[in-house]
């Protein structure tokens, strides 16, 4: 019978407990699978309506990607810091965002990866109307809990704030009138609104240009029985549509504190085009100073500058005594100022002057002002 070499069976021992331990390394304790809690909510208040923004997360709390989820919980309440959840308003199902096992690899073993985009989710949260008279001057805060398949989470999100003062509906029958000042708009005033304590409301007035997406505000006017529900918009462009709407803005003061501000719901639009048939202020100050004796006939003309901002120039009319106005200059005068070098010794003429707009709009004619050319056929 052979005998068996003691360096043998320990070869072969060892080669066993290598193959069967696998890579060397400090044994990892089991995920908890908690993702990771939001860090950007956002909000936004419209009226009633409480917009609540955020991007999920994709990772855990250790590191390992988000695989499964139990909906996202909506937390709301009239206290400054939310210290639990509670009882959510609402709930969201979002299904986790499909990708590699980690960012870091597996559990930090493997090569790092580039992360995945991040979902973005969206919750709308309606202001009950008693919440909103019993805390006028307060706040409503919000968070966001995500918890996993287990219902087990780390903890609230960020937290974020909108005031709960009430707001008005808007203002209904709004016109809007093109006049040479501008666009003139009415509506009707709101039986609604009078200052109470620290909340006040004013009406504000948007705009925006036809094929446009952004709308600009225009200018505010107090919501109170002595001031007229009307506004002139001076900043329109001639030949442009624009589309208007009125919201009641609730504004809060409070002492020590930022002034805060909530819209309520806008008005129906109402779509105008600043079509421009509107001519120039008449010119004023026409005076006519005729050439010396011996001089070549001649009739100085000057006037008071117009201050239209679309002024293109001014015409010069010319006519003898009974006879009609006849323009006698061939391109628009560009300053306050002309000489009539046609003008015959020996004759009286009659002269006014009319502004030009941009658009070819003309003004009235001026009050004339009348000159005699000195010359050798003047009867006395």
């Amino acid at each position: 019978m052979k005998q068996s070499h003691p360096h043998i069976l320990i070869f072969v021992l060892a080669t066993a407990c290598f193959i069967g331990c696998g890579a060397p390394g400090v044994p990892l304790p089991p995920s908890l699978e908690l993702p990771k809690p939001v860090t950007d909510l956002r909000a936004a208040r419209k009226a009633d309506k409480v917009t609540l923004s955020w991007s999920m997360p994709t990772e855990t709390t250790d590191g390992q990607a988000v695989r499964h989820l139990s909906p996202v919980q909506i937390c709301r309440s009239i206290d400054a810091v939310i210290k639990e959840c509670g009882t959510p308003i609402g709930k969201v199902s979002v299904s986790p965002v499909a990708q590699p096992a980690s960012v870091r690899g597996k559990r930090g073993r493997g090569k790092s990866v580039s992360p995945v985009a991040k979902v973005q989710v969206h919750y709308e949260d309606t202001i009950p109307p008693e919440l909103q008279k019993e805390n006028a001057t307060g706040q409503i805060t919000y968070a966001v809990v995500v918890p996993n398949e287990k219902g087990r989470s780390a903890g609230l999100s960020n937290q974020v704030q909108v005031p709960a003062a009430p707001t008005l509906p808007p203002p209904a029958g709004l016109q809007a009138q093109v006049t040479a000042d501008g666009i003139v708009l009415n509506w009707t005033r709101s039986s609604e609104g009078r200052e109470i304590g620290h909340v006040q409301y004013v009406y504000r007035v948007y705009r925006r240009e036809e094929g446009g997406a952004a709308s600009n505000a225009v200018g505010d006017v107090p919501l109170d029985a002595s001031t007229p529900a009307q506004l002139v918009d001076h900043s329109v462009e001639w030949e442009k549509t624009y589309n208007y709407r009125v919201t009641v803005v609730t504004v809060i003061s409070l002492p020590g504190k930022p002034q805060a501000e909530v819209e309520g719901g806008d008005s129906a639009e109402v779509k105008v085009f600043a079509h421009d048939i509107f001519p120039p202020a008449v010119p004023s100050g026409l005076e006519a100073v005729a050439s010396g004796v011996g001089q070549p006939p001649f009739v100085d003309l000057i006037w008071a500058p117009n201050t239209d901002a679309d002024l293109a120039g001014y015409n010069i009319y010319r006519h003898e005594q009974g006879g009609q106005p006849m323009k006698i200059n061939s391109e628009l005068v560009k300053t306050p100022a002309f000489r009539d070098t046609t003008a015959a010794g020996g004759k009286k003429y009659f002269y006014s002057i009319t502004a030009v707009d941009l658009r070819g709009n003309e003004s009235a004619h001026s009050e004339e002002a009348s000159e005699t050319v000195p010359g050798a056929n003047l009867k006395p």
